[in-house]
């Protein structure tokens, strides 16, 4: 009886595990998919669909171009974190993007992922 209580445990614990990692995994998708959904959402207008920048708002603010891998390499994630979260303005003080509202840091960081992946 001792060997099958210890087989029972030890499948109990690998059932535990496999769903724990596929929960973490299911949750790291929902992630990138929410990111999506709040880039397009607050993002698009001055930075594009595709990151380019290429935009009427993005042009006049001067946007970056997130799809060249020198402009990814210079924006750390925490530049980027900051400017999300706390919003960025000019050496003159002029509002260059607004603070996000009531975005949740995770939903930033989120983003700051999702905006990784325009890097050609």
């Amino acid at each position: 009886a001792t060997i099958n209580n210890e087989h029972s445990s030890n499948v109990m614990k690998k059932l535990i595990t496999i769903t724990v990692v596929a929960s973490v995994l299911a949750a790291g998708t929902l992630l990138a998919a929410d990111a999506k959904v709040i880039y397009d959402k607050e993002c698009t207008k001055c930075h594009g669909a595709d990151g380019k920048g290429d935009t009427k708002m993005g042009k006049k603010l001067g946007a970056k171009d997130y799809t060249d891998p020198k402009v990814q390499a210079a924006v750390t994630d925490a530049a980027a974190f900051k400017a999300i979260k706390e919003g960025l303005k000019d050496k003159e003080g002029k509002t260059l993007m607004k603070p996000t509202e009531g975005m949740a840091d995770a939903d930033i960081k989120a983003v700051v992922a999702y905006m990784r992946t325009f890097k050609k």
